[in-house]
């Protein structure tokens, strides 16, 4: 991790203040049922792309706030975040975000950012696959940039265990509860081979599996993730994942979790009470999960921001700036 990362923290700041429900009642009053009919149409479509969609919100807001910085395509003069470490071969499903955009751009134009798309698609992502709904909060501005050495230096590894991840999201002012409640994000979804080969073939250079699978579960991984395997072919991330639900916690006190960073939550001391307690109130993990997700969706960077008529571009020429 670079050693100017606690210095990029230091300027991102709760913006709770700036940002309110209904921001758009009088611009753009069908802002929200506008995303969430682009999100039921998703899923019909294809349900794995609301899983990718609704991980949108933290590769997003870690990385300098919640500006739709990691939207933005390269260019000659920028390398942008889509090739970041974290997100090339993991991230997928923008064209429903373009989608939500150009759907928004029909009604009212120029008038609903790219960032709050993300925070709006995210939540119905999460409602549509069986997961609690909640009111958002509206009135972010896109970026003007991105880049992909920030991305790089911030964000955490598949790899990663509890004590880092607890050190980075209290950096964030989120607490150990919403690292384990926001982490519950993988009850939907599938990870890539590549993420888990170490697991098992090799943890912490032992030439070994990891000690902490379940073993039916670890040969269940061994035939989806041989040695010579295509290591972007994937699995599921808990036992229902197409249903936003708590199975992602029974699976971790179970020894059946897909990525070390999960497993890594029961493991360790600090984080494992919450897993167990989510494993049993599904309620008591929703409802933490909303708390993490509003308080994620807080984080902006002060820097200049735009509307973008295109949230893969910035504008050429910036409108609504500031």
């Amino acid at each position: 991790m670079s050693p100017l990362f606690p210095l990029i923290l230091l300027h991102i700041t709760v913006a709770a203040a700036q940002l309110r429900p209904g921001h758009y009642s009088k611009t753009c009053p069908e802002a929200e049922f506008v995303v969430r009919d682009v999100m039921e149409k998703a899923l019909i479509r294809e349900p794995r792309s609301l899983a990718s969609v609704m991980r949108f919100q933290f590769h997003d807001c870690f990385v300098n706030g919640c500006d739709a910085s990691m939207l933005l395509d390269d260019t000659t003069t920028m390398l942008g975040e889509k090739l970041s470490l974290s997100n090339i071969n993991s991230l997928r499903s923008y064209e429903v975000v373009d989608e939500a955009k150009e759907a928004l751009e029909k009604v009212c134009p120029g008038v609903v950012s790219c960032a709050d798309i993300i925070i709006m698609a995210s939540r119905d992502a999460v409602a549509l696959t069986g997961g609690p709904n909640w009111e958002v909060k509206l009135g972010r501005l896109d970026s003007l940039t991105a880049s992909q050495e920030a991305s790089d230096n911030i964000m955490p590894s598949p790899r990663a265990n509890a004590s880092l991840l607890i050190d980075l999201f209290g950096k964030f002012n989120l607490s150990v509860k919403d690292l384990v409640a926001l982490s519950g994000s993988h009850s939907i979804g599938q990870g890539r081979c590549f993420s888990i080969m170490f697991r098992l073939y090799n943890q912490s250079g032992t030439g070994r599996p990891d000690p902490a699978l379940e073993p039916k579960f670890r040969e269940k991984l061994n035939k989806l993730c041989p040695l010579n395997v295509d290591q972007n072919a994937t699995g599921d991330l808990d036992a229902t994942p197409f249903v936003f639900d708590n199975q992602y916690f029974k699976d971790l006190v179970a020894g059946r979790g897909f990525l070390n960073s999960d497993q890594t939550l029961f493991t360790f001391p600090q984080t494992r009470k919450f897993v167990k307690q989510f494993s049993i109130n599904q309620s008591e993990f929703f409802e933490a999960f909303v708390e993490g997700m509003i308080k994620m969706g807080d984080l902006q960077l002060e820097q200049p921001g735009e509307i973008r008529r295109n949230c893969r571009v910035a504008n050429s020429r910036s409108v609504n700036t500031f």
